[in-house]
Formats: structure tokens, C-alpha cells, sequence
């Protein structure tokens, strides 16, 4: 597959300038996502742009919107998509999703849309498939009903199989750095992966051949997190929610889960129950 460089691009009316996103634009864009009220640090804007390519809009310098894709072999993401407020319905996030868009080739397209964005997603071929909930809270102690034993670095290789089957995406890259930096935990069916993120520490993704394993995983993640913050993003139709709300996660909102040229895949026994992010999927 060719990769798409991005063209640089202007907006005449606004004297706004796309270009490539590198890494000298990350603190205008966590400028962007901090006054958006999201809880990306610089850690975590720097996790997603290791696996992504990404253009930012700019005005006289400054960074007034981003939009990143992260390609996953088949599958590529749409993500980290902001504009500057003040910035809104001038036509830029409809210029920065036509530039992430090309990114991402011939590829299976995925968001997660807020309410206000979805009428341009579904304009731009973006088709809505179901929700992301988002539960967060104060970790309450949990004992997992199956056991739960630490992995490392090493399983990553065949974890990634694993995730691949369930989600369609190709993302040792990404695992094995938050497996760096975080924790692996695994069962007999199943892994999930536990890194700081935000405001504490976020769960995701969690993969398991069955929802008793998922469940066990998740009580793990909250006993080692317990009186800490701790947050997870769940398909809806993943059917975790209840067992999040047990472990002192409430419901925080969350997205629409959305594709562009969707693929039919193989029927899998692994299923997704909590993502990496609502950004990465």
C-alpha cells in the first residue's frame, strides 16, 4: 500500500494552513484537547501519535485543530480530532478529516463520534454501528472469580494474535509500548492491559473468549488499582457495563462507535470487551 503524504492545504478565509503533524505540535494540541476538557496529558497525546500520522491546522503559528490516523494493518482510526473553538463552522474539521481520510487509504475507516460531530462523519461516508460507553471512577477492591496471573513483554507477540481475531487490527506496535509502560494482565482465555492515563488509570483493551474471563480480568484491574481513579471504554454491546458499575465505575458518557468501507471479517471465538481507547479502538 502507498502511503498518502499529506498536502499542505490552506484555508484562504481564515489564513489557516494544514500541514503534517510532528512532534513539535504537541503542545499546541494538548492545548487544543485540554480546552475541549479531555484528559489527555502529554504522555498520552504522545502514545497515540507513536502509532499515528496526522495533520494539524495552524493560524499564524498556533495549532487550531488535529486529526490523526492510526493505521492497524486492514483497519486505520480516526482520532485526536479537534478544532480550536473559536474556529468551529468555517469548514476546518471537514478539511482535516478529507486530509486523515487519504491517510488512510483503502483501508476499513473507524471513529468514535460526540453527538456534534456525527452529522459531518456520516456526510463524509462514516456509517454509525453502535456505542462506546464510557464508565469511570474510584477503583473499589474486587477478588476475580478466575485466576489472574501477571504476563510481560514476551506474551505481547501472541496477545496480538489474539486482539487481531477479535477487533480486526494489527496492533503489536501499540500493545507492546503499553506494555512497557503499564501492566499485562492474562487469563486462560483471555488479556487485558492496565497503563496511566488522564486522571489515574485506564483499562483497555480487554480480550477474552468469553464474558466470565473479561469480568475476572476487569476485577483484577480494579483490585490493583482500588482507591485510585480508573477508567474503561466499553462497546455497549460487549454486556460489561454492570460489572464496571460493581467495581465503582459510573457511567461518564461516551460515543458513537462508527465505519467507513466496513470489511466483513472471519467469525472469531475472542472478543473485544473494553478498548484500548476510544481514539485507538
Amino acid at each position: 500500500m502507498t502511503a498518502i503524504k499529506p498536502a499542505p492545504a490552506r484555508l484562504s478565509q481564515d489564513d489557516v494552513r494544514i500541514t503534517a503533524f510532528e512532534p513539535a505540535h504537541l503542545d499546541g494540541a494538548l492545548r487544543l484537547s485540554t480546552e475541549a476538557v479531555w484528559p489527555h496529558r502529554a504522555e498520552d497525546w504522545q502514545l497515540t501519535l507513536s502509532v499515528s500520522r496526522g495533520v494539524v491546522a495552524l493560524q499564524d503559528g498556533k495549532v487550531v485543530g488535529t486529526a490523526l490516523c492510526s493505521a492497524f494493518g486492514d483497519v486505520a482510526t480516526m482520532n485526536m480530532i479537534i478544532v480550536d473553538a473559536q474556529m468551529r463552522g468555517r469548514g476546518l474539521g471537514r478539511a482535516l478529516m478529507e486530509q486523515v481520510i487519504a491517510l488512510g487509504g483503502a483501508r476499513e475507516l473507524r471513529l468514535t463520534a460526540t453527538a456534534d460531530g456525527l452529522p459531518l462523519y456520516e456526510k463524509m461516508g462514516f456509517v454509525a454501528c453502535g456505542e462506546v460507553c464510557q464508565q469511570q471512577g474510584i477503583a473499589q477492591a474486587a477478588t476475580p472469580e478466575l485466576s489472574v496471573r501477571t504476563g510481560d513483554a514476551q506474551d505481547i507477540p501472541a496477545l496480538a494474535a489474539l486482539d487481531l481475531q477479535a477487533s480486526g487490527m494489527s496492533r503489536a506496535g501499540l500493545l507492546g509500548a503499553i506494555a512497557a509502560q503499564g501492566e499485562v494482565l492474562r487469563c486462560e482465555n483471555g488479556f487485558a492491559l492496565l497503563r496511566d492515563f488522564g486522571r489515574g488509570r485506564v483499562l483497555g483493551p480487554v480480550v477474552a473468549r468469553d464474558a466470565a474471563s473479561a469480568a475476572a480480568l476487569m476485577a483484577e484491574a480494579a483490585r490493583r488499582c482500588a482507591g485510585g481513579f480508573l477508567r474503561v471504554d466499553l462497546p455497549a454491546d460487549a454486556g460489561m457495563g454492570e460489572t464496571a458499575t460493581r467495581l465503582g465505575l459510573q457511567a461518564a458518557g461516551g460515543g458513537i462507535a462508527m465505519k467507513r468501507d466496513a470489511r466483513t471479517r472471519a467469525p472469531s471465538e475472542y472478543k473485544t470487551f473494553a478498548l484500548v481507547s476510544q481514539a485507538l479502538g
